[in-house]
């Protein structure tokens, strides 16, 4: 069973294909644009999974093609990591004409973007998602971008990719943490979006997880045709496009402050999550009723909210947030389910009442 999606604005169009069947990724080569060479940028452990299928499937198909290993994780993917990737690319005999294949999760996906926006100042590049968070966020949208010491994303453009290439079945390689990321990341969708959508999520289970399942399928479809139509409506996020950021502002401090070491990124916005709905509770009185639906979701899904770290130095790294307003930030927060406000001022006061009452609670 395959399906197809097309992101689409006023300045760019591209394919969404979503498969699931027997010739995994091997229908990839089948949808690739013509190149010159191409680059496969994957990290150690991606390379290890499937070097051998994609070298035969390039090599069968008389493709020219070079390997790119990038180490694994969110601190490899700074700025520091670009100059010996760009001499490779030269080395190796790169030009406008090649393209880059990002083929893993959203890290290798945002540094491979990145380096193909940037790289002879521009060429084209195709997402290959091999996570559930990358096939239901990062690999659509654009958003490309590096770390730096201070903060995570803070050098990055939009530029967007050639096409999407979504093969399900290699989920079935995923362990249990990587799809919790995936599923925080497709809650947070359903909760801007609300409707038939949120009820698809609620409905998920634990028995859904696989490759297989006919739900899981539906689910990721709703989810990228969700974020594909906030991202048509505004590519560079001047308005519409930062309700995606629901859950970032704690999640991302949480990462920063933590080096990217103790949670993954749809662990640390699950959390953040939970944040921005005390906030929300606070601001726009956000129903007991849905704040109880969210929780049975959380739940259902094996989602934490528990936040240890200490919350002055959750708010400090705050402070270098891109949605920062002078001292106090802007959230996104929710009315209720799938009615999402942006850029609502939150002061630092309100951040730690907040960031207290998360810690009080008694999530068993």
């Amino acid at each position: 069973m395959n399906q197809d999606l097309t992101v689409k604005s006023d300045s760019f169009e591209y394919k969404v294909h979503i498969h699931r069947d027997e010739r995994g990724l091997g229908a990839l080569v089948g949808n690739l644009p013509k190149a010159s060479k191409s680059f496969v940028f994957c990290d150690e452990i991606v390379f290890e999974l499937f070097n051998k299928f994609i070298s035969f499937e390039f090599e069968k198909h008389s493709i020219d093609f070079e390997w790119i290993i990038l180490k694994r994780g969110e601190k490899n993917k700074h700025i520091s990591r670009l100059e010996k990737v760009y001499n490779s690319l030269i080395e190796k005999g790169a030009d406008r004409k090649s393209i880059l294949i990002a083929l893993g999760g959203g890290v290798v996906g945002d540094f491979t973007g990145f380096v193909a926006s940037t790289f002879l100042r521009g060429i084209r590049f195709v997402q290959v998602p091999t996570t559930l968070l990358a096939m239901v966020d990062s690999s659509v949208g654009g958003k490309v971008a590096v770390n730096v010491g201070r903060g995570k994303n803070m050098v990055g453009s939009f530029y967007q990719p050639e096409f999407v290439y979504i093969p399900l079945n290699v989920l079935d390689t995923l362990p249990k943490r990587e799809w919790k990321c995936g599923l925080a990341e497709i809650v947070k969708h359903g909760l801007l979006a609300g409707g038939d959508y949120f009820e698809l999520v609620q409905s998920l289970g634990k028995s859904d997880l696989r490759s297989d399942s006919t739900r899981l399928m539906e689910v990721v479809k709703g989810s990228i045709g969700f974020k594909a139509s906030i991202v048509s409506q505004d590519e560079k996020e001047n308005g519409l496009r930062a309700i995606l950021n629901f859950g970032h502002t704690t999640g991302h401090a949480i990462e920063s402050l933590t080096k990217y070491k103790r949670y993954s990124h749809g662990e640390a916005v699950a959390k953040g999550i939970v944040t921005a709905l005390i906030v929300s509770k606070q601001k726009f009185d956000f129903s007991d009723l849905e704040w109880v639906t969210v929780l049975k979701i959380y739940k259902a899904l094996g989602l934490s909210p528990v936040i240890f770290e200490k919350n002055t130095e959750i708010l400090s790294h705050m402070s270098h947030d891109k949605k920062k307003d002078g001292k106090d930030l802007r959230f996104v927060l929710l009315k209720k389910i799938g009615e999402p406000v942006f850029g609502i001022t939150v002061t630092e006061s309100e951040i730690l009442q907040s960031l207290k009452l998360q810690k009080s609670m008694d999530w068993r």
